[in-house]
């Protein structure tokens, strides 16, 4: 039972469509947590999303709490986005990211207001969702 309920948590979808999530935050009154990540290039993005996206911990509050949305940045060509996502991504990057930073986690309101900013790998799982609980 207890393995049944980790791999049915792991399943936590991560959208790609800010405009989407902010609809839906809107609708279910929800925060949004966007997630600069260069998936097959930046170590420090692919632990964040092993060790604490991840987690049992945070899956379990993010699926009744937050909209979230990857905008990923992969460098190799058997992973490139389609052009289309691409472009939403680079949107997203010229209005949350211009500096360029990996990995970037941001707390979005519905108006799409930064709320909080994390630069870099989080180690504490806990601290992280004490942070996000904040602004609930």
């Amino acid at each position: 039972m207890t393995l049944l309920f980790h791999i049915f948590l792991n399943l936590l979808v991560w959208g790609s469509d800010f405009s989407t999530a902010q609809q839906n935050a809107k609708q279910q009154h929800r925060l949004i947590l966007l997630n600069f990540s260069g998936s097959d290039w930046c170590g420090p993005c692919i632990k964040l999303k092993k060790d604490v996206f991840e987690s049992v911990e945070f899956t379990a509050f993010a699926e009744g709490n937050l909209e979230l949305i990857r905008a990923d940045f992969p460098r190799l060509k058997k992973n490139q986005l389609a052009k289309d996502q691409q472009a939403k991504n680079d949107a997203l990057a010229e209005k949350y990211n211009s500096s360029g930073k990996f990995p970037l986690t941001l707390l979005i309101n519905e108006q799409g207001k930064v709320l909080k900013e994390w630069e870099g790998y989080q180690p504490s799982v806990a601290k992280f969702l004490a942070e996000i609980k904040q602004y609930r």
